[in-house]
């Protein structure tokens, strides 16, 4: 009996040990350093690629999934304050692996006026330190980069609050451009 506990307490051990392995946070893609090319279909079929948006500020950011609680309240909250971010010059994109006809309905649904990419290999994902590999599933993880206008990465953000990331975002863009970076 004592053998079969011991048995299941490593086993146990071993399963939560890979669990925590899979959720530890991404690497660490530094300020500073270039932002990651990509080339990705938005919800429209549309082709978008880090170029398209040279010269001006990117907010980039990764969701895990479209249409559930926390990637909704942090995609309108972005569409509510995307006044504020183009009054910044700023685009905002968001990505996921979720396909293109997931992000249409999404977008479609929530009325969100910004481009949501399809990054269904998970590459783009993974280029920006914010792919959660779960074996069976892939997950972007809520991460968002700030891209200068000089195509270099600006800030970043690993702990979002999907409630009052968008106002964040916004703050630390007045800041960056205050100092002229």
């Amino acid at each position: 009996m004592l053998k079969l506990m011991l048995i299941g307490l490593v086993a146990l051990l071993v399963v939560a040990s890979a669990v925590l392995w899979m959720l530890r946070p991404g690497g660490r893609l530094a300020e500073g350093s270039a932002a990651p090319d990509f080339s990705l279909l938005d919800q429209n079929g549309q082709t978008h690629r880090l170029g398209d948006y040279a010269g001006r500020w990117l907010v980039l950011y990764f969701y895990p999934k479209d249409d559930t609680p926390g990637c909704t309240r942090e995609a309108c909250r972005f569409r509510d304050d995307i006044g504020i971010l183009g009054d910044l010059d700023a685009a905002v994109v968001g990505v996921s692996v979720d396909d293109v006809r997931s992000h249409a309905e999404f977008a479609r649904k929530y009325q969100l006026p910004f481009p949501l990419l399809s990054d269904p290999d998970g590459k783009t994902a993974a280029a920006y330190d914010s792919l959660l590999n779960l074996g069976v599933a892939r997950l972007a993880r809520r991460h968002t980069f700030i891209v200068g206008p000089d195509g270099r990465i600006a800030a970043r953000f690993d702990k979002v609050n999907p409630a009052t990331h968008a106002e964040d975002v916004a703050r630390t863009l007045e800041a960056l451009q205050r100092v002229g970076r």
